[in-house]
């Protein structure tokens, strides 16, 4: 069975984020920020964090607006999407995902290595066109027989 995907994004600054979910419908979700380091580039310089730290909770207009319209450099980030109006826990397994009404979880490890888990398999379709269309290297599935990863999280 499908969890995500996962794929390689370039060792850079940009806007990978605000790409990687473009197909996902991030202005309808609220969303936790999870373990993070990731840095605002301002006339290709570091700046301030893009997040204030762990546990923040950001509306999902606030967040997509933040990640398409910026330019940043991430070293670890941990996104989840929630549906409005729900509860939103930590999630630390995929069983942890799987019993929570969380639809999407992003991770991003060492700056390139992107893992996306989606209970939507259609989504998980799109986020897999999507990676490949935009060249990111070694695009593929994440199955329940190839999942290596132990917890949902950067750290």
């Amino acid at each position: 069975m499908i969890r995500g995907i996962s794929f390689e994004i370039p060792n850079k600054y940009g806007r990978f984020l605000g790409d990687i979910l473009k197909p996902f419908e991030t202005d309808e979700y609220n969303w936790l920020v999870g373990g993070e380091e990731a840095y605002f580039i301002v006339d290709g310089q570091f700046e301030e964090a893009l997040f204030a730290g762990a546990g923040e909770i950001w509306d999902g207009l606030t967040l997509k607006k933040l990640l398409e319209d910026n330019e940043y450099y991430i070293i670890f980030q941990d996104l989840k999407a929630f549906p409005q109006g729900k509860d939103i826990v930590d999630i630390k397994t995929y069983q942890d995902f799987l019993n929570s009404d969380c639809q999407l979880v992003l991770l991003v490890v060492d700056s390139c290595f992107v893992s996306i888990y989606c209970k939507d398999k259609k989504m998980a379709e799109d986020l897999f066109n999507n990676a490949r269309d935009r060249g990111y290297d070694h695009v593929r599935y994440i199955t329940d027989a190839n999942d290596t990863r132990t917890g949902l999280s950067v750290w």
